[in-house]
């Protein structure tokens, strides 16, 4: 089979899983890394065995180049990820697709206009835990779904993180951090989003970087760090999700859980490929359920896999973490911002396929 040539622009925190996962994929190839910071994109390629450490525009201008994988912050991500398309490549970027909705709808104007594919993360909902809990769902376990809940509560990212004041800017804070997970998961269990509604607020305006390389420095915060919010989804399941960098004392909360007319499904955490699956039917205690699909372990990079097998053979619909869900994604996260900020709910303009199941142990080549 021919192989989809890669290239990596941003050589930062969450690069290394990819460099170390996309080999492991005999499809794809990893032939360049770039950063702003050469010696960066240097000293990655002497990690993992990459052929070429050159500049963003070097990589962009290599015609062996198929598809480039834009690991930058938020705030570059639109602009990575148009210089790409425009150059005729195949783009597939970290969550989230970019920091604004009409950002976002150029990419994906862009790419159309020019027949080629964009991708996003998250792809945790192609693991082995998500997966599963999809054909549970689809096997009718738990009946009709009606509701859900869903937590992310944490204290924040500058307590670990090197660089943590993107965290804190607009395209941040704990919904357009971790929100994709929580929501991608949720639009490939329940469907669409048809609207939703939510209050956001800033619980601290200030914060102190307790990391070693930035300890004491302080962070102006612009981005909400608390957001409860409702979701109603064209099936006719109501969920709830809380998002939050405030929860100082941790919570015992479980991260996703599924209602359904015959009983409920627990699934793992959506920042995760695999993880414990519990289900409990009425009358019942709650039972585990062993993984039917592949991929439980760290497997970043299964969505680029995907996606590049898709490219290769045709079969589209393989393409499951595509710009279109991520889209969906991007307005329902800006929704809750607005309908907080003007008392409402927010009618959703874009919709999206719900992703279909994968077979059981399918396994991309």
């Amino acid at each position: 089979m021919k192989t989809i040539k890669v290239g990596i622009i941003g050589c930062g925190n969450i690069s290394s899983i990819y460099m170390e996962n996309i080999p492991k994929f005999k499809h794809m190839e990893l032939v360049a890394c770039s950063d702003l910071d050469l010696s960066r994109a240097q000293a990655r390629a002497e990690q993992y065995n990459i052929a070429k450490a050159c500049t963003v525009e070097q990589l962009l201008q290599d015609e062996d180049i198929d598809l480039v994988i834009n690991l930058t912050i938020p705030a570059a991500h639109a602009a990575v990820c148009q210089q790409a398309l425009e150059a005729g490549k195949h783009v597939y970027v970290e969550k989230p697709l970019a920091v604004t909705r009409e950002e976002g709808q150029r990419m994906l104007d862009v790419a159309r206009s020019k027949g080629l594919l964009v991708g996003s993360a998250p792809d945790t909902f192609l693991g082995g835990g998500i997966q599963t809990c999809l054909k549970l769902i689809h096997d009718g376990w738990i009946g009709t779904p009606v509701a859900a809940t869903a937590f992310m509560m944490s204290r924040g990212h500058e307590n670990w993180h090197p660089d943590p004041e993107f965290y804190y800017q607009q395209g941040g804070g704990p919904m357009f951090d971790m929100g994709p997970y929580y929501l991608t998961a949720l639009v490939a269990l329940l469907g669409p989003i048809r609207r939703v509604t939510g209050s956001a607020g800033i619980s601290h305006p200030e914060r102190t970087i307790t990391s070693a390389k930035k300890y004491g420095q302080k962070i102006q915060v612009e981005t909400p760090t608390h957001i409860a919010g409702v979701l109603d989804f064209h099936s006719g399941a109501i969920a709830t999700l809380v998002t939050s960098f405030d929860i100082q004392g941790g919570t015992d909360l479980p991260p996703i859980e599924i209602y359904g007319s015959q009983g409920s499904l627990r699934v793992p955490d959506p920042n995760s490929f695999g993880g414990p699956i519990q289900i409990r039917r009425a009358g019942t205690d709650w039972e585990q359920i062993p993984p039917t699909h592949e991929y439980t372990g760290n497997s970043r990079g299964l969505g680029v896999a995907a996606m590049a097998h898709a490219i290769l053979t045709g079969q589209l619909d393989l393409h499951r973490a595509n710009g279109e869900l991520a889209y969906h994604i991007l307005e329902a996260m800006h929704g809750f911002h607005d309908a907080s900020a003007q008392g409402t709910h927010y009618e959703m303009k874009s919709s999206c396929e719900r992703p279909l199941p994968l077979p059981p142990y399918f396994v991309f080549e």
